[in-house]
């Protein structure tokens, strides 16, 4: 074989692999079938991050709408978590009609988020007060558990660790909720967890 044909190909077969090595980081999560990968640039952290539409950042930058700048992210704090449980929590996802009939949230994603003094910012000023916040710090995805719900609302979380969390899940409702189109309900509950535990928790939260 000709020398220079194969340094030339062999060149060829690096950079491949080489570029392939250089694409953005992908991360592999718990769901409650088995596990997932996804690339951290894919996870919707709307729920979390209160991100702004583009007529919402417009009247921010003409003096209107202001977003709360959160807490310096307590690095400290979520180091010394603990990283690897045998904990399981179950339930399932759903909102109350104004008839207190069932309005499940089928195959939509849910997160554990350990309750720090950062997490308990959001939620007193984003998700009570319904304030806008600055984007969440990106090492904040590090520690939070993902699933994913069944086509009747059911989740589970596998192999948490010690701790208490916010559980938190949306469900796509329209009419039955009073819109005249379809919103995304955030819900969220507070929910600990030790040892091998096996705890039942809904998430659910009332249309009335």
């Amino acid at each position: 074989m000709n020398k220079s044909f194969f340094t030339s190909t062999l060149s060829i077969v690096l950079l491949l692999l080489l570029s392939g090595c250089v694409s953005s980081k992908r991360i592999t999560y718990p769901l409650g079938l088995g596990t997932q990968t996804s690339n951290i640039n894919d996870v919707d952290m709307s729920d979390l991050d209160e991100n702004l539409s583009e007529s919402e950042m417009m009247l921010t930058e003409n003096g209107g709408i202001e977003k709360i700048q959160r807490m310096p992210f307590p690095i400290a704090e979520y180091s010394s978590l603990p990283k690897i449980g045998k904990g399981t929590i179950t339930g399932t996802i759903y909102l109350r009609d104004s008839y207190g009939q069932p309005v499940v949230g089928a195959s939509t994603r849910l997160y554990l988020n350990p309750i720090t003094s950062y997490s308990q910012e959001w939620y007193e000023v984003s998700y009570l007060a319904g304030k806008k916040m600055a984007k969440a710090d990106t090492r904040l995805f590090n520690y939070l558990k993902f699933t994913a719900s069944d086509r009747q609302g059911k989740f589970n979380f596998y192999g948490v660790p010690n701790g208490s969390y916010y559980l938190i899940g949306t469900v796509k409702c329209a009419q039955r909720c009073g819109f005249s189109a379809t919103k995304s309900i955030r819900i969220t509950s507070k929910v600990s967890v030790y040892g091998n535990q096996i705890v039942q928790q809904n998430l659910t939260r009332d249309m009335q």
